[in-house]
Formats: C-alpha cells, structure tokens, sequence
C-alpha cells in the first residue's frame, strides 16, 4: 500500500517536498515553522505530516489514524489554537461564536496553554514514534507565553513541535532560530478554484469582490462568503449605489449601525473595498475606507463613520 497522506494538499509542493524527504530520510527538526497566509493549507498540511509520521512502520489501520488525527482524538497529538478567557473558561473564536460572545480583542495562547504543552511533552508517546504539539497563531503569544515556549524548544525530548505563522518576522527571532521553516504561498486562480470545487463552495467563485478579499487564500474566500450570507441583501444592493441625497448617505448609515455587528462592518469596509475598485476605479473611495477601517478598529462612533464614508461618495460621485 502506498501511504500519500498529502493527497488532498493543493498548491503546496514545495512544502509536500520539504516535510516528505524529512520523515523519508529520518532527518527530523525538533520544530518547524509554518509560514504563510492564513487559509491555504497549513492546518491540512500539519494534519498530513503528523499522519505521516506516526503511519511510518504501519502496514494497517491507516484508515483509522486519518479518521483519528482528523477527529483531534489521538493521545500523541496535542493541538493548541489562540483563547478567550471568560468566566474562568478558555474559549477558542469557534466556541466563543457558538455561546454568541461578544468579542472586542483578539483570542491569545496563554501561558497556562503553555504550560499544559510541557506537561504533556512530559511523558512518552503511547502509540506513535514521537509525540507532536502544533499551535496555531503562534503570534499571538505574549512574551511571557514565548519565553516559556522556548525552554520547551531548547529541550523538546521525543517529539515535534509546529508552529503555524503569517510570517517568521511575528514571533521573537529566538523562537525562529530553533526551528525549521517551511514556507507556504498563495494559491494561483486554478489552485484556488480547485480547492473550492473540491470542497463543494463552487459559489464562491461568482463572487469578485469576495475572491479579492481571499488574495489566494481558500479558507478565506469561503469565510469572506459567510460572512457575505450575514449581510441583509437589501443593505448590500443600497450601499453598492451612490446615495441619491444627503438624506439618503445618513440613513444609510443609519442603518448599517443598526443591523451590523463591530466584526460585520469591518469586513463591510474590506468589501467595499475591493467592490468599489472594481465598480467605479475611484481612489478617493478606497482612501476614505480605509481610514474608517482604522477609525472602527479605534472604536471610533460607527454610524459617524459611515456618515462620512457615503457623503463622501455622494459629494464624489465614483460613477
């Protein structure tokens, strides 16, 4: 049986490559370091390598590791991902959505959640040759976190570390120094509608603006696409018009702070963004929402910044 367990990887080989010939030729780092956007298969990959390497010496049960490591259930894999803290609970940005949280800074990996990782690099593997810890957002670490995380690196034991960043430059240098980067890219028109066929969002792909958003990144243009599914189709044809008064430019915003969360109408400014561009090519727009995207993230009063951006558009008109 030939074991390809990075069959549903696309647009990746360099860092198929790299991770292959490291499990083939038993020239294992004790940690790597997955940089690349967010959403074009560092997750899958890490999944893929793992099962590579505890497959290694296997002739059977191949298909239950997959299900296994998939499932977050084997005993030598221990996952971490960024938290919220509430109410003595660490809560990932999945389960916080799930009890309708809201949410006003970012999740972060704790010290606590690093501290568990030496615990659990404390014992033996119990099945597999070698115990992997994987962590997603590793930027989002606090010195304190990283500092701890740096002992573990310095003496891993038997194991494996991954550590998933947008670029090696968002982690303190010493983390990068002990590990083995493993560069991933975004993904070409052909890989990116590859992707989203295979995994059943063909939809995506009639949206422009959404796809501009993506810049390559799968696992973006489909959360781009939900998000676009939480906007009222009524909001989202009026301010794709120029307001036909002043009257108009203040009930639009009006509206939009009404009916749309702090998280909703951020991504609204990326949308219009890359819509606007494509629809009417007037920089002024594009120059006046992305001010308002650092005035929202600012916590600046939404609706009058919305006030701004369509008056904006009516005083200029784009078309």
């Amino acid at each position: 049986m030939t074991l390809n367990p990075f069959a549903p990887l696309v647009g990746q080989q360099q860092a198929v490559e790299l991770l292959t010939q490291a499990v083939r030729q038993n020239r294992l780092a004790p940690a790597y370091l997955f940089a690349g956007p967010d959403g074009v298969g560092r997750s899958l990959a890490a999944l893929c390598f793992i099962e590579l390497l505890f497959s290694e010496g296997e002739t059977r049960n191949l298909t239950s590791l997959h299900k296994r490591l998939h499932e977050g259930n084997h005993p030598d894999l221990f996952w971490v991902q960024p938290t919220y803290q509430y109410q003595g609970q660490r809560l990932t940005a999945a389960e916080a959505t799930e009890k309708g949280l809201k949410r006003k800074a970012p999740p972060v990996i704790r010290l606590e959640q690093i501290r568990e990782i030496t615990q659990f690099l404390g014992r033996p593997p119990m099945e597999a040759p070698r115990n992997v810890v994987v962590l997603e957002q590793a930027e989002t670490m606090a010195e304190g976190a990283a500092n701890a995380l740096l002992k573990t690196l310095e003496e891993p034991g038997q194991a494996t570390l991954i550590l998933m960043v947008p670029t090696p430059e968002s982690i303190l240098p010493t983390l990068v120094s002990r590990t083995h980067r493993i560069p991933f890219y975004s993904l070409d028109v052909s890989s990116l509608t590859q992707v989203l066929t295979q995994a059943g969002h063909q939809e995506v792909l009639q949206h422009p603006a959404v796809l501009s958003i993506a810049a390559g990144s799968p696992g973006q243009a489909i959360a781009s696409y939900e998000q676009l599914q939480t906007i009222p189709e009524q909001l989202l044809k009026d301010v794709m018009k120029v307001p036909s008064s002043y009257l108009h430019a203040l009930e639009l915003a009006k509206k939009i702070d009404k009916e749309l969360d702090n998280e909703q109408q951020l991504w609204l400014v990326d949308y219009l963004q890359h819509s606007y561009w494509q629809k009417w090519h007037q920089p002024g727009a594009i120059k006046q929402l992305e001010q308002a995207r650092k005035a929202l993230l600012c916590y600046a009063q939404p609706r009058l910044v919305w006030e701004c951006i369509f008056l904006f558009i009516y005083q200029v008109p784009a078309g």
